[in-house]
């Protein structure tokens, strides 16, 4: 049986290591100006002649590809942390309303600056988004509290998304400063606007944030198994949630404010993940999340550029078409066992 479940988990990481590396390579050489694979991977050899179609895959292309990766598997991580934290399979940022209250710092810092003249930094953006998603995050906390239902939980969650995003779009669109109402395409979630001098930042904040979690899949896993029986383990619950909050809200943070918000990516893939590995052992899920959650966010990317080119789609729109049906089918699913018991 053990062996049977190694072999299953190496098939799975195999599927996902390719399917990353085919939806990178698609994504650098697939545009309006097309290359060939060879051309691609010549270019990200760095042996390709400096032409302007390199020149558009290492300033354009390779930044924003590279985001979707990094920020993907990041959403994905935070996902799979909020569903262990509720113990709940459709808690997601997205969903409980934390990355619309990044979205919403984020904004409000953006034009604060931007009406006084200056620009905002890489780590100011982060730092804004973390404040939002930590607001977001408490204010579900204290209702987490009031409510036993999980359902009305999700519903709070989605309340407080609502109005968060309702502030945000009302504040952008009634903004005068030609850069302000540019956010309006951020807003809606967009990879695009990533340059090279941002991928640092975002590769230090998410591969610190994984690799937490992933050295909390011990606890995490006998969290899972319900807090009496971590806490005989010797879990100090109290940091321990902490930890999960403070990881997830900086994950999140981090997609919302490079990317604006993307929705699904983070509820969808942990659950697929799971159905792939025939487990919900952290030690597998998060790494597998990672990778899953950039291959998602890598083939919703190409979608949203290519579909109507030249027009754009915001990222949030295709993943919705692909992560919404997964979350109808967790309540289906949940609903059919709640009925079985």
């Amino acid at each position: 049986m053990d062996k049977k479940r190694a072999v299953r988990y190496a098939v799975g990481f195999c599927i996902l290591g390719l399917l990353s590396v085919i939806f990178f390579i698609l994504n650098i050489a697939v545009g309006s100006s097309s290359l060939t694979i060879s051309q691609a991977l010549s270019v990200l050899a760095g042996s390709g002649e400096q032409t302007s179609a390199a020149r558009i895959v290492t300033d354009i292309r390779l930044p924003r590809t590279a985001a979707a990766f990094l920020l993907g598997g990041g959403l994905s991580v935070s996902g799979f942390l909020l569903q262990c934290f509720f113990n709940n399979p459709i808690a997601g940022p997205y969903i409980l309303g934390i990355s619309s209250g990044a979205k919403l710092t984020v904004a409000l810092t953006m034009i604060v600056l931007l009406k006084g003249g200056m620009t905002i930094a890489s780590g100011e953006m982060v730092a804004a988004a973390f404040i939002g998603s930590l607001i977001s995050m408490g204010a579900i906390l204290l209702i987490s509290g009031k409510v036993r239902n999980m359902a009305q939980l999700v519903i709070s969650g989605v309340m407080i998304g609502y109005i968060c995003s309702a502030v945000t779009d009302l504040v952008v669109t009634f903004a005068d400063d030609a850069d302000i109402v540019n956010l309006h395409n951020w807003s809606k979630g967009s990879f695009s606007g990533t340059s090279r001098a941002d991928i640092p930042v975002i590769a230090a904040i998410v591969i610190f944030g994984t690799t937490a979690a992933f050295l909390l899949s011990k606890p995490l896993g006998a969290y899972q198994l319900g807090e009496h029986y971590a806490m005989n383990l010797g879990v100090n619950i109290k940091r321990f949630r902490l930890g999960l909050i403070l990881l997830s809200s900086l994950l999140s943070a981090c997609v919302t404010a490079f990317a604006g918000p993307v929705s699904f990516v983070g509820v969808a893939v942990p659950h697929l993940i799971k159905g792939l590995f025939g487990t919900a052992r952290p030690i597998i899920v998060i790494p597998a999340s990672f990778f899953g959650g950039a291959a998602v966010c890598m083939i919703c990317d190409l979608t949203a550029r290519m579909l109507f080119s030249p027009v754009e789609l915001s990222i949030s729109t295709v993943t919705a078409v692909f992560g919404a049906p997964v979350v109808i089918m967790i309540m289906l699913s949940r609903e059919k066992e709640r009925r079985g018991m």
